[in-house]
């Protein structure tokens, strides 16, 4: 009878395209690992791996079950997980994918509202680019992501929680910063900073340039919105920021200048994501509704 370590097994493989370091993955001895892969493959009467080839690589049919395999493996976690909820409610570890342009300055008080009702959960947070992550959370590496839209992914639940506007900042000593309205034809040629291409916050900065026939700078990408800030206060040229950046302590806006724009006005929507018939689904919920409130409540407060 084919087993869930077999598939696990096999899975590792895959990941790995080395025996050895499949047999490291899921801690066992090599000789254990093949030892099993080849009573899988005698179980089916198939040949899932090409033995000859370095890295090792999978057949057709080798992939097709390292697809299925996959899925499987996640329900029964899932599963036991399940049982597990069941007995402690929302608490245990959850693992919280964010990207940078939101973790820094928005996760602090939204992980102090969690503890504040669920002082049994903890986070894991771990930074990274959205794509990525939403990739990580379909492998069950991630639990739950928080993440600008769109998000790409099959067996993904994608809930939307808020919008947030986006605003136009320069170097303090620019002219325009001192006009008391900024017309969209104001910034016909002006340069552009912005994250380097992996992140959302670059596409939609591509757009909003093109819209406002300004120039993307391609030379110059930062790494965070904090960095983005630095090199626009430093004179290097004009970014578009989120507003909970600029009202959070992290980002304070006394390097650059937030302009008055005339009409015209962008946003960015932000979701909660997790793998549909999550055994968690119910908490994650309930999860993403504190995170909705807590940035709600944020962006009612007083304008920047």
């Amino acid at each position: 009878m084919t087993t869930l370590r077999q598939l696990s097994y096999l899975v590792a493989l895959a990941d790995s395209r080395n025996f050895r370091r499949a047999a490291d993955a899921v801690h066992v001895a090599q000789p254990t690992l093949s030892q099993q892969v080849r009573a899988l493959e005698a179980r089916l009467g198939v040949t899932l791996v090409e033995r000859n080839e370095s890295p090792v690589q999978l057949t057709p049919i080798g992939r097709d079950l390292v697809t299925r395999a996959r899925r499987i493996l996640l329900d029964v976690k899932d599963a036991e997980e399940m049982v597990r909820r069941s007995r402690a409610g929302i608490a245990g570890t959850i693992r919280f994918g964010v990207t940078p342009t939101l973790g820094p300055y928005l996760m602090p008080s939204i992980v102090a509202s969690l503890h504040r009702r669920f002082p049994d959960l903890r986070l894991y947070i771990r930074e990274g680019i959205p794509d990525e992550q939403a990739r990580e959370l379909a492998r069950g590496e991630l639990d739950m992501v928080l993440s600008p839209l769109p998000v790409s992914g099959s067996d993904l639940h994608i809930e939307p929680l808020f919008r947030e506007p986006l605003h136009i900042v320069c170097p303090p000593e620019h002219p325009l910063g001192r006009s008391a309205k900024v017309r969209r034809g104001d910034l016909a040629g002006i340069g552009f900073l912005s994250l380097d291409r992996r992140h959302h916050a670059h596409r939609q900065a591509r757009e909003i340039c093109e819209d406002l026939k300004a120039t993307l700078l391609e030379d110059y990408e930062g790494t965070s919105l904090d960095s983005l800030r630095q090199m626009c206060g430093s004179g290097l040229g004009f970014a578009i920021l989120p507003e909970l950046y600029l009202r959070s302590e992290v980002g304070g806006a006394d390097m650059v200048t937030r302009l008055p724009m005339a009409g015209w006005s962008a946003s960015r929507s932000v979701a909660a994501v997790w793998r549909d018939g999550s055994a968690y689904a119910d908490s994650y919920a309930i999860i993403a509704e504190t995170i909705a409130a807590e940035a709600r409540s944020i962006l009612a407060g007083p304008a920047i």
